[in-house]
Formats: structure tokens, sequence, C-alpha cells
């Protein structure tokens, strides 16, 4: 049963990132907007998002093995859904001023997971580094679409 647990600590951020990919997959639109200059090519989207995916679990993984604070625990759960909404929010409802209301709110409650990680394990919180860095680019994307269409 453990070995089932730490299986879903490690990998359930690359699920849910598969879950949505499938659910949003016919609405993605990112080769007919605008786009702001420095915008990836489509390509990047899905190479960086798995090894995001994979980071944040991994962070998370090790976060566990020695610590239980429900606030920590719950923070993380709420950004993984922040995350995984903001997809259906920016490529199947387009809403794209929701999204960036959206995506701050998700680097908000990342960097406060960051701060909680840090406390407990150093390791756990740096592993969230390039995933913040990331989602800062994205808002960035994010808003030059919004301004440029």
């Amino acid at each position: 049963m453990k070995k089932i647990i730490n299986f879903f600590r490690l990998f359930l951020p690359i699920i849910i990132g598969g879950i949505v990919g499938i659910i949003i997959k016919n609405y993605i639109d990112y080769s007919l907007i605008e786009k702001p200059p420095l915008s990836p090519p489509k390509l990047a989207f899905p190479i960086a998002w798995s090894i995001l995916y994979l980071l944040i679990g991994i962070s998370y993984y090790i976060y566990r093995k020695n610590n239980y604070d429900k606030k920590t625990i719950q923070i993380y759960y709420i950004g993984l859904i922040l995350n995984a909404l903001w997809s259906i929010i920016f490529f199947v409802l387009k809403l794209r001023l929701l999204s960036i209301i959206w995506i701050i709110a998700l680097i908000i409650i990342t960097i406060i997971l960051f701060i909680n990680y840090k406390k407990q394990n150093k390791t756990s919180a740096y592993l969230l580094i390039p995933y913040i860095i990331w989602l800062t680019y994205a808002t960035y994307i994010n808003i030059g679409v919004y301004i440029l269409n």
C-alpha cells in the first residue's frame, strides 16, 4: 500500500497534466493567436510541462517523506487544482483575462508552498524554482495574448 501511495505522490501532477491535456487537446489555438515576442514554439510546452510536473511530484514526494503539515499539504493540492483549471480557462473557455488572474493566483500559491517547504525541506522548495520561473514566463505570454488578441 505504501508503494501505491508513494507512486501517487510522485506522479499525480503528471497524471493530472495528462488528463487536462486530453481535455484541452482539441481547443488549443496557440498557432492561431497573436503572441508576444519571445513566445516559445508550441512543441516547447509538452516538454516543459512534463519536466515541471515531474519536478513538482518529486518535490512533494520528498517533502512528504518526513513531513505532515496539513496546511502545506492543502496548499499543494490547491496549487494542483489551480494549475489544471488554468488550461481549461485559457484554451477551452478562452477567458484570457480570467486566466491572467488565475495564473497570478497560481504563482502566489506556489510561492507560499515554496516558503512552507523551505521551512521544513529545502530540497523540496528548490525543486519548485523552475516551476515558479515558468509560471512567471507563462504569465507574460498570457498577458501578451490577452493584449494582442
